[in-house]
């Protein structure tokens, strides 16, 4: 079994964690880190954990992450990193669900994040962990830099275009939007109920922390120079994202053609639903499931293609993708803890 602890158990992508690895079949919840929650049972917090978990939270300063064979960090942005060189003496792999080990250049993380990276010596040998686009980095990584959400969905949904060269890279447009828990678990007045019922708004639209991750990972799939214009909303829904792509084509090609493209780049891809060309996915459809579905359309007489990608952006956004890495990483079965169907209603 792989002993797995997780710093910063109290938060939404932190329960999905506990919630999926509770029922992994090769893996152990050995430690579960808070700073303010120590001595809290889990299922105390959380009590859908009733049964399963009977772990109590420990004190971040003073839990042996070294016993660990593996380390979570679901945590803010910076606190990984401290502790990164630590694990990696004591031979414990690190998987990473904010933003230290995203970006090989340090200096585009220092310049959005606005902290000073720890470790940046470390952060070259680190895997940015989106499976389907990485696999073999992952497979041999001591730590992985988890993909942020928004960055999920877009990459996965230009890279067949852009792989092929189909499609004007200068101009790529995304109009996303995701549910509040994005925003994380915390007491804030923009969050509250009264404030996103009923409501839709863009937020950060002169620049988001995943339009430059976003950026760099989709310049890696083309010789092209790549130009994105990303606008980020919150709808008022708990989970779910769907983003909404536009590529306008260079070369004449049918929309059979398009649809052949995307299922032959994901036909072995176990978390990948490429839909039938015009579907309209749902985000309801990918509800607490690793599962990203994605549908083409192409408006008449347009020379524009249209992606539209729908998951849940707790698991295959954050928590899911994690333990799909992990799964790799220890030699597992790609699907092992992942294979529970979306909940619908």
């Amino acid at each position: 079994m792989i002993k797995v602890g997780i710093v910063g158990g109290t938060g939404y992508t932190g329960v999905e964690l506990l919630r999926m690895l509770s029922g992994h079949p090769h893996a152990e919840l050995v430690a579960v880190t808070s700073r303010k929650e120590a001595g809290l049972a889990l299922a105390d917090m959380y009590p859908n954990l009733r049964g399963r978990v009977k772990l109590r939270f420990t004190d971040t300063l003073m839990a042996d992450l070294s016993a660990c064979d593996v380390v979570f960090y679901a945590t803010p942005h910076g606190v990984a990193m401290k502790d990164a060189p630590k694990l990696m003496q004591a031979g414990v792999r690190l998987i990473d669900l904010a933003a230290d080990f995203r970006f090989q250049d340090i200096g585009v993380f220092e310049q959005w994040y606005k902290i000073t990276h720890s470790c940046p010596e470390l952060v070259k040998e680190a895997a940015y962990g989106l499976v389907e686009l990485n696999r073999e980095a992952i497979r041999k990584a001591r730590i992985v830099g988890n993909p942020g959400c928004y960055p999920t969905t877009m990459q996965l949904g230009f890279y067949p275009l852009l792989k092929a060269g189909l499609v004007d890279t200068a101009q790529l447009i995304a109009d996303c939007k995701s549910g509040v828990s994005g925003a994380g678990r915390k007491a804030e007045v923009g969050y509250l109920f009264t404030e996103t019922a009923d409501n839709l708004k863009a937020y950060s639209v002169s620049g988001h922390r995943h339009a430059p991750e976003t950026l760099a990972r989709l310049q890696m799939m083309t010789t092209e120079k790549v130009g994105l214009l990303f606008t980020p909303h919150l709808v008022p829904m708990i989970r779910g994202m769907h983003s909404t792509l536009y590529a306008r084509l260079t070369k004449k090609v049918s929309d059979e053609q398009l649809q052949a493209l995307f299922e032959q780049s994901y036909q072995n891809e176990p978390f990948i639903d490429v839909m039938p060309f015009g579907s309209h996915p749902e985000t309801r459809s990918t509800r607490a499931s690793n599962i990203l579905r994605l549908a083409l359309h192409r408006p008449p007489d347009t020379n524009t293609v249209v992606i539209l990608v729908v998951q849940d952006n707790l698991v295959k956004g954050a928590a899911g993708q994690a333990i799909q890495c992990m799964n790799l990483m220890f030699g597992l079965p790609e699907t092992a803890g992942l294979s529970h169907l979306p909940v619908m209603p």
